[in-house]
């Protein structure tokens, strides 16, 4: 099985995209614990995502309008959940996506457009917003898992893409540290179990 294989549930929802970061992480345990883990990892447990979010919602939290959910027990899919993203597919124990649109640019916060299906993220075309989405993919690998994130972003007209481009060369880093901060999240939880 290719990793291109597995990912099929995102490549389904969001083939097209102007921006994607990947990173993997082999686990010393079975798919099936590897996705308990993924979908109980808290905040908490993703060590660089309470600072690294606190800081992109100083803007909004300056003008009273933001919150930090990022401290919460709860678990981070369920938190992202109720926070505007949508599960775009669910392949248990393979592949989960989840996607949001909106303005990730504006530094006074961005509330993702509410969207009822992932028929709806797929088409959605309105100019002005971007469409992000966020897999995880679980892959058997020897006695172990290799456990593979991939994030894709698309503006949905030339002026969006030009900002949205121009927002990720200053957060990507960021961004590359919360996915990898993930992954050793979800390891330490499916390696401890």
């Amino acid at each position: 099985m290719t990793v291109a294989s597995v990912a099929a549930l995102l490549d389904e929802a969001f083939p097209r995209y102007d921006v994607h970061e990947v990173h993997s992480l082999e686990l010393r345990a079975p798919p099936g614990r590897v996705w308990d883990a993924l979908r109980a990892v808290t905040p908490l447990e993703i060590r660089v995502l309470a600072p690294l979010m606190a800081l992109r919602s100083v803007p909004a939290l300056l003008a009273r309008r933001g919150r930090l959910p990022y401290s919460s027990s709860e678990p981070l899919i369920e938190v992202f959940l109720r926070a505007g993203f949508l599960e775009l597919g669910v392949d248990p124990g393979r592949e989960y996506v989840a996607g949001a649109v909106g303005r990730f640019w504006s530094l006074a916060g961005n509330q993702p457009l509410p969207l009822a299906s992932p028929a709806e993220f797929v088409a959605f075309d309105d100019p002005g917003y971007a469409k992000a989405a966020l897999n995880f993919t679980l892959e058997p690998s020897g006695a172990g898992t290799l456990l593979r994130t991939e994030t894709r972003v698309a503006g949905t007209d030339p002026e969006a893409t030009r900002l949205f481009r121009r927002y990720w060369r200053v957060i990507y880093p960021g961004s590359a540290l919360i996915r990898v901060s993930w992954l050793n999240a979800i390891r330490r939880r499916a390696e401890r179990l």
